[in-house]
């Protein structure tokens, strides 16, 4: 359940007696740290407590729920972290405030009204309250292997547990990590534990563009010399950040296949972190995105697999290539006849082909790539999840061109999340869907963009092959009050299946004063 508050951040008085027994030291000033990380943020934690009136330690409220609540004051703003108030009655909560000019302080609150409770779930794969997670940075190790920002992220994590954040995101890379050399996302991984933090960690098996971060020399030197490993579009430009999914089952990494290679590093991480799992690690992330990169089905491999698809459906003059009427990098579908939208290439036989075929390699990529991390991780006590992409750029069109590029055919009179679904309920596997904090009325004029309604559409294909969800911000930099309030209707919709949401990401505009009043 995530409120946002009247300018507070407010700890369980049980969260604030285990600050006080364990002796965690309260987050150093930011003075102390990079500047680059947390430019003029200072914050300093005081645990005194004032005792409001007459009231007793034992009449204080018991640990709340964690989320984002509404403003109550017209004067505050409505983007901060804190706990929901209990159901019913006249409520007292102990309250971390975090002050513009650097004070923290603790302070009791007194009869503030609650809100009215939540109507209780009747789906039961609902289970229990929202957990709260925050993603580190995607630098938080950098591409030599080096934790970046030690210190800084050191205090953030003890902030957040002060918070009562339930965990962080960890991201790992293949790149990085593709060596065996676990050290720092280890050195990461033991800071969360010590401050009480869960871990969510995301095994990304593509490059960093921002920051960079490569795909291992290895994979570098193969695609080298042999540039078909990677996606090409029409005008045959690579794509560096991933290998084509048509070589999935081809020994094309020194005589392994990249599926194998994808396996071994999924049990390279399992030995690595054999301590963490079940105490700190609860979810791995298999995949970052489930998607393809524009345009990418013209490297050898790509076409030759199209050519036998269209030997095999009779038609073999359809696989000498992609679309020839779709349109360009950076141009609008109206260029081009494929994504027209009535009588578009799209709703032909040779359209309805090439759709089925190219969405057919990102499902049998997915369903490969979570069936080996099942294998992985099955017998651990955690639960796997994967991130689908919210393509909500013409999503009000008919033939959706975004996510036909992505390989989501999902078309007027088609529900292309279905397989989606069907997928991940197969695999026992969570599905992460960013754009949370996103609303119809702030997208711009011109691309008839629809992210309510998409989410809508996939939230439903979940719900009917119970698969279990996860939500992030779209947003990396700032989500704002509006994007707030619409994380909170998400979070608190009637039908809604969330068990977790992410905040992307800690980081200097986190930590930014400004947010925390």
């Amino acid at each position: 359940v995530v409120t946002a508050g009247d300018g507070a951040l407010w700890l369980s008085p049980e969260a604030e007696s285990h600050v006080s027994r364990s002796g965690v030291p309260p987050p150093q000033s930011t003075n102390q740290l990079p500047a680059e990380h947390f430019p003029s943020a200072k914050m300093e934690v005081g645990l005194a407590v004032k005792r409001a009136g007459a009231a007793q330690p034992e009449a204080l409220s018991p640990a709340r729920t964690l989320g984002f609540r509404g403003s109550i004051k017209a004067r505050t703003r409505s983007s901060c972290v804190g706990f929901q108030p209990p159901a019913s009655g006249a409520w007292r909560m102990r309250a971390v405030r975090v002050a513009c000019k650097g004070a923290v302080r603790s302070e009791a609150v007194l009869e503030e009204k609650a809100p009215p409770p939540m109507k209780k779930k009747k789906d039961v794969s609902f289970a229990g309250p929202l957990r709260l997670y925050v993603g580190l940075p995607l630098d938080a190790v950098s591409d030599c292997n080096a934790v970046n920002h030690g210190k800084a992220i050191a205090a953030g994590l003890r902030a957040l547990a002060l918070l009562g954040v339930h965990g962080v995101d960890l991201p790992v890379f293949w790149g990085v990590a593709a060596a065996g050399d676990w050290t720092s996302y280890l050195a990461l991984a033991a800071m969360a534990r010590d401050v009480g933090l869960r871990l969510r960690v995301s095994l990304n098996l593509h490059a960093g563009r921002r920051p960079r971060l490569p795909l291992p020399d290895s994979v570098s030197r193969a695609a080298a010399s042999n540039p078909d490993l990677l996606f090409s579009d029409r005008s045959g430009r690579q794509r560096a950040d991933c290998l084509s999914f048509a070589v999935d089952d081809l020994p094309v990494l020194d005589g392994k296949t990249p599926m194998e290679v994808y396996k071994e590093f999924f049990q390279s991480f399992r030995f690595a972190f054999s301590d963490f799992f079940g105490a700190t690690i609860e979810v791995s992330k298999a995949a970052s995105f489930l998607r393809f990169l524009p345009h990418p089905c013209y490297d050898r491999y790509m076409l030759a697999d199209l050519k036998r698809h269209a030997m095999e459906a009779g038609n073999p003059f359809w696989g000498h290539s992609g679309p020839h009427d779709a349109p360009e990098y950076n141009q609008s579908p109206a260029f081009g006849k494929f994504f027209k939208e009535n009588g578009g290439s799209w709703e032909t036989a040779y359209g309805q082909f090439f759709l089925s075929w190219y969405s057919g390699k990102l499902l049998y990529h997915g369903d490969r790539l979570l069936s080996i991390a099942s294998q992985v991780f099955g017998d651990l006590p955690v639960s796997l999840s994967a991130k689908v992409p919210l393509l909500h750029w013409w999503h009000k069109t008919r033939s959706r061109p975004s996510q036909l590029t992505a390989g989501f055919y999902n078309t007027d009179g088609r529900d292309g999340y279905e397989a989606v679904a069907e997928i991940f309920s197969s695999k026992s596997c969570t599905m992460i869907i960013p754009g949370m904090d996103l609303s119809d009325r702030d997208q711009p004029q011109g691309v008839k963009s629809s992210p309510e309604s998409l989410l809508s559409q996939i939230m439903g294909a979940c719900k009917k092959h119970g698969v279990r969800l996860a939500g992030e911000n779209y947003s990396l930099m700032r989500v704002g009050t509006t994007g707030f309030h619409r994380i909170k209707e998400n979070i608190l919709a009637e039908n809604s299946r969330l068990d977790s949401f992410t905040y992307q990401r800690m980081g200097a505009e986190f930590f930014s004063p400004e947010h925390w009043p």
